[in-house]
C-alpha cells in the first residue's frame, strides 16, 4: 500500500515544469557564458546549489581538478541526495550545465533546460521521495570537450563522478543522463550505447503510457555523461534530443548562439519530468 501511495503522490507537475523553466532561464541570463572549467561555471554550480536550497533540499559542491588540452582546471560539480534508507539502492540522474568554449553558446537547450529540471525534481524530492530506492542527483562541469572527446578531453564532471562512486562500493541501480530536452519540439532518443535492459524497460514504459511516439530507440552512438558511468560497470542510460534546429531532421541550433531560451518550454519540460517521475516510480516498485 504505501508503494501505491508513494506512485500516486510523486507526480512531476505544471508547477514542477514551471520551477524548471524559470531555472533554466535564470541559469541562462545570469550565468552566459558557463564554459567547462571556468569560473563562470563555477559560479553557475553555486547558483544551482542556491536554487536547491531554495527548495528546502541540501546540495553540495564537490571542486576538483583535472588535465585538459589547455592545461589543468579546477572544475565543480554539485550533488544533492535524498535518502530513504542507507540500505536502499541508488538512482543517479544526471544533467550537465556547462557551455561549449568559443561556441558563444547561451546553452538554454543544451545544459541550462536539464539542469533546471533537476532543480525542481529537487524540490519535488524533498517533499515526496522513494520508499525502497534513494536518488543523487547530479549536476556535472566539464561535459563539452575543447577540440574531440578522449581520455583528458570532455566528460570530466562525469568521469570524475563515475569514478568516486565506484570506489564508494555503494549499490547503484540506474544511471540515467538527461541532455537537450527542453526542445519546444521534443522527440527523446535512446542511443544505442546505452544498458540495453534499462532501454527496453524506458520503452516498456513509454508504450504503457501511451507516448512511444516521442520516446524512440536510436540506431547511433552518442559521446554524452552517460559513457563514463557505462564504462565504470554502472547500467547507465542516455534520454537526449538531438534533433534541434529550424527545421525538423536539423540541429543547427545545438553550439551557436541560437541556442536561446525562447527555443525551449514549460510543457517539453513537463513531459520531461514526468518521464523522470515514471522511471522513479518503476524502479522503486522492484
Amino acid at each position: 500500500m504505501t508503494q501505491f501511495l508513494f506512485a500516486a503522490a510523486f507526480a512531476f507537475t505544471a508547477a514542477d515544469a514551471k520551477i524548471a523553466y524559470d531555472s533554466a532561464s535564470e541559469l541562462v541570463e545570469r550565468h552566459t557564458p558557463r564554459d567547462s572549467g571556468t569560473l563562470s561555471s563555477a559560479r553557475a554550480a553555486a547558483f544551482i546549489l542556491d536554487k536547491v536550497s531554495s527548495l528546502g533540499a541540501d546540495a553540495r559542491m564537490d571542486i576538483f581538478k583535472a588535465d585538459t588540452p589547455k592545461g589543468v582546471r579546477y572544475f565543480t560539480n554539485v550533488e544533492s541526495d535524498f535518502v530513504s534508507s542507507p540500505d536502499n539502492e541508488w538512482i543517479v540522474f544526471v544533467s550537465h550545465f556547462d557551455t561549449k568554449e568559443g561556441s558563444r553558446c547561451p546553452g538554454a537547450n543544451d545544459g541550462a533546460s536539464t539542469s533546471g529540471l533537476l532543480i525542481a525534481l529537487a524540490g519535488r524530492l524533498f517533499d515526496v521521495r522513494p520508499e525502497n530506492t534513494n536518488v543523487r542527483l547530479l549536476w556535472t562541469d566539464g561535459e563539452e570537450c575543447f577540440g574531440a572527446y578522449g581520455d583528458n578531453d570532455g566528460l570530466w564532471g562525469s568521469k570524475h563522478a563515475a569514478r568516486k562512486l565506484k570506489e564508494s562500493g555503494v549499490k547503484v541501480r540506474a544511471v540515467v543522463n538527461l541532455d537537450m530536452l527542453g526542445d519546444r519540439d521534443l522527440k527523446i532518443t535512446i542511443p544505442e550505447n546505452v544498458h540495453p535492459g534499462f532501454r527496453k524497460g524506458i520503452l516498456r514504459i513509454a508504450k504503457r503510457k501511451n507516448v512511444a511516439g516521442k520516446i524512440v530507440a536510436g540506431d547511433d552512438a552518442v559521446i554524452d555523461d552517460h559513457v563514463p558511468f557505462l564504462e565504470a560497470g554502472f547500467k547507465a542510460v542516455n534520454l537526449i534530443d538531438f534533433d534541434f534546429g529550424s527545421k525538423p531532421g536539423l540541429n543547427d541550433y545545438w553550439h551557436t548562439p541560437e541556442d536561446t531560451v525562447d527555443k525551449i518550454s514549460e510543457e517539453s519540460l513537463l513531459f520531461a519530468g514526468s518521464l523522470a517521475a515514471w522511471i522513479i516510480e518503476g524502479l522503486d516498485r522492484k
